[in-house]
């Protein structure tokens, strides 16, 4: 900034740190363009949303989680009379024919404790990465329609009789949604864009790792939320490169908790 100015800064070492000098003669434009730099950025850091912390983000992602396994008791422990994996599960031949609700509230239900928990877990984790960058609220609209997309496009793959169940097509689309934020991220800073798709290379390496074991496990509901995660956060990157304010915030969470009541609402009437 001083060298724009026309001015003669140096840089030296002393023994309290770093200190900045210029001519005796240039003192007084360099310190009122110093000042005045500093007050153009300050401006520009209130207008940006400050970055929720990280325990924050980590316990309110924790909450996501248990509400999974609240849910599991709800489901076969406490009230296993209420039909929900009859009226609840991702039934392709269903959601093709007029219930696409389905696969919204098949993201709810788990076969058992170990699914339930496993789910639960990854929710935890990658949803919290994902908010770091968009917020709480944005992160988990994006997180639950990256689940939602990767479920109707399960079905319509099949086209046929086929049922799958979990939250797990939600969390591949956080990593889907990771890999691309990391992306867009990577390509906005010039020594970072030789490597700017490692995020994606490593999104794949968990989906290899812990997408296609097991033999329960719907493979390719994992990566159709996978793609729809990164589908999804390249668009949101583009759009809100930095997180949005909590108006914003607060409404996109409360939208995605009106979809979800509501779904099971329409599967439960």
């Amino acid at each position: 900034m001083l060298l724009s100015q026309g001015l003669s800064p140096c840089v030296r070492q002393g023994p309290d740190g770093f200190v900045l000098s210029v001519p005796q003669d240039q003192a007084n434009r360099a310190h009122a363009g110093l000042l005045a730099y500093e007050s153009e950025n300050s401006v520009k850091l209130a207008e940006g949303s400050a970055p929720v912390s990280a325990p924050s983000l980590l316990a309110a992602s924790a909450i996501a989680g248990l509400l999974i396994l609240i849910f599991y008791s709800v489901t076969v422990v406490w009230m296993p009379n209420v039909p929900w994996f009859e009226r609840g599960s991702a039934d392709a031949l269903r959601i093709l024919h007029g219930e696409p609700w389905r696969a919204v509230t098949a993201l709810t239900l788990h076969a058992d404790v170990v699914h339930a928990l496993s789910n639960a877990v990854g929710i935890a984790l990658f949803l919290s990465a994902v908010s770091s960058t968009l917020g709480m609220g944005l992160g988990c609209a994006l997180v639950l329609l990256a689940g939602v997309a990767g479920n109707l496009a399960n079905a319509f793959f099949h086209g046929g009789p086929h049922v799958s169940l979990g939250a797990s097509t939600a969390v591949f689309g956080a990593v889907g949604a990771l890999g691309a934020l990391g992306v867009a991220r990577r390509r906005r800073t010039a020594s970072s864009k030789r490597r700017a798709w490692l995020p994606v290379a490593a999104a794949l390496a968990l989906l290899a790792m812990l997408g296609t074991g097991g033999q329960r496990v719907d493979v390719w509901a994992h990566l159709f939320g996978l793609l729809a995660g990164g589908v999804l956060g390249t668009f949101v990157a583009f759009l809100a490169p930095r997180a949005p304010g909590l108006p914003i915030q607060w409404a996109c969470g409360s939208a995605g908790v009106a979809t979800l009541f509501y779904c099971w609402v329409l599967a439960l009437r």
